[in-house]
């Protein structure tokens, strides 16, 4: 943090304690050595997708998961839970491109997905050795297999199994084709896989399908989601907000309920890869959205949290909501009801401020290493380079996990700990990953007072 520096903090909610000057969850070093930046105090819940461990509805939910991200056991009082601390030193969550290989057409994809494997992508030889380094990791993350599709990939399951040998939690995001069957859900199930993550885009048929690219392709995604839940297998949806179904999220929350998903995970477009500036809804919009997903958080029994939307905590918490709130809480079901008291189980907490490069990490198939799947700024390539030393010593990972380094209001913004702003999207729209986010409305008050003082 800035020396001297008295910028306002957010009110959070009193549960939240300060730990005491020996506290040893205090920010320390960083593992190279280095002074790590600081937190101001300890930050509270959060989720950035397909999470170990997430919050309630501050934003990024009530629930927990990876692929976007459902958690191991332990919530984040547990032993071992992933810590605000350990950003620098460990991500809680890593996305692998396993592929890019896939047989859909979505108009938003980061990817740029084709039919084919790329002739350079890792082979299982290499993807076990990533695996392996991914356990070296103080904390060893959840690791998300993307793509593409990873059911282009034949090893797919002899990697999820491997990656469960080692001790690490999996989640996957298939594509709804019809590589999706009832035997290959069971077998990952059976593998050992923690969470499967698929993409509804629309209320409707219509909707979905011009997104996907693919007719047919939302009646298999609710095919998908029920012979999941048939199975056993937790599951959690994702859905990219664009102009085109930003005036569905009350109907599209509605939809999947039947489902018994675990977490809702709500993609605000970064316009990368596929994904259009025309599609972009406003910052008003987002306001708009925010507002429809806080009263869902409060009413559904599954997890809800924003991807690439940090601003959304600081919605919740100007409404006084709490970011530590569980599902089962916050949609009226006591603790100590038997399914209320499930739900919360799988919904543990990860902490806010989570974001590109600050927890969340990005390897692609051809092991290029970028702070996320949204950003891709190359900071090192496996295997030539230590997945663990570029995580930890990247130049640009270090600034992204220190927000007293932000540029212009976000830099000053008294939620700057526990939002940050999408560095994806501000990187994609000013090519400078330190702006500000491009898509808030809120006004800092020591941003307004800068405002002032050069106009007089």
């Amino acid at each position: 943090m800035r020396s001297g520096s008295n910028h306002p903090r957010p009110a959070v909610p009193a549960m939240m304690s300060q730990p005491s000057p020996t506290d040893p969850t205090a920010p320390g070093k960083h593992p190279a050595g280095a002074d790590a930046p600081r937190n101001p105090r300890p930050i509270p819940a959060a989720d950035h997708g397909l999470q170990p461990r997430v919050g309630g509805p501050a934003g990024h939910s009530h629930g927990g998961r990876a692929a976007g991200q459902g958690p191991p056991s332990g919530g984040a009082a547990g032993p071992g839970a992933y810590a605000a601390e350990d950003v620098h030193h460990s991500p809680m969550l890593v996305f692998y491109e396993v592929t890019r290989a896939c047989d859909l057409v979505c108009q938003h994809c980061r990817a740029c997905a084709q039919p084919a494997a790329h002739p350079n992508e890792l082979d299982t030889a290499a993807s076990r050795a990533l695996l392996e380094q991914f356990t070296r990791f103080p904390k060893p993350p959840m690791v998300v297999f993307t793509g593409g599709d990873p059911f282009k990939r034949e090893d797919v399951f002899d990697l999820v199994a491997y990656a469960r040998q080692l001790g690490l939690t999996v989640a996957m995001t298939p594509s709804a084709t019809p590589l999706v069957t009832s035997e290959r859900l069971a077998r990952l199930r059976d593998a050992g896989i923690h969470r499967l993550a698929v993409s509804l885009d629309g209320a409707d048929a219509a909707t979905h399908d011009a997104f996907r690219g693919v007719g047919g392709s939302f009646d298999r995604t609710l095919w998908i989601m029920a012979e999941a839940r048939r199975l056993g297998l937790p599951q959690q949806v994702n859905t990219t907000i664009t102009r085109f179904n930003a005036k569905q999220v009350d109907a599209m929350a509605e939809l999947i309920a039947g489902y018994d998903i675990t977490l809702w995970s709500v993609f605000f477009l970064v316009p990368v890869g596929r994904g259009l500036h025309e599609q972009r809804i406003s910052a008003e919009e987002y306001e708009q959205v925010f507002e429809k997903l806080w009263q869902q958080s409060r009413r559904q029994r599954y997890g809800i949290k924003t991807t690439e939307a940090h601003h959304y905590r600081r919605f919740v918490l100007q409404r006084q909501g709490d970011p530590q709130a569980g599902p089962a809480t916050a949609a009226g079901h006591p603790a100590g009801n038997d399914a209320g008291a499930a739900h919360a189980h799988r919904n543990q907490r990860a902490p806010l401020g989570i974001s590109d490069g600050k927890g969340v990490f990005f390897v692609s198939h051809t092991g290029s290493i970028y702070p996320s799947g949204f950003m891709p700024i190359t900071c090192g390539r496996f295997p030539a380079d230590d997945v663990v030393s570029v995580y930890q010593d990247s130049p640009l990972l270090r600034q992204l996990r220190d927000p007293d380094q932000f540029h212009g209001k976000c830099g000053v913004c008294d939620y700057r700990f526990i939002c940050g702003g999408s560095r994806a999207r501000a990187y994609a729209l000013t090519r400078d990953p330190l702006a500000s986010e491009p898509d808030c409305i809120y006004m800092p008050p020591a941003w307004v007072a800068k405002l002032e003082s050069v106009s007089c």
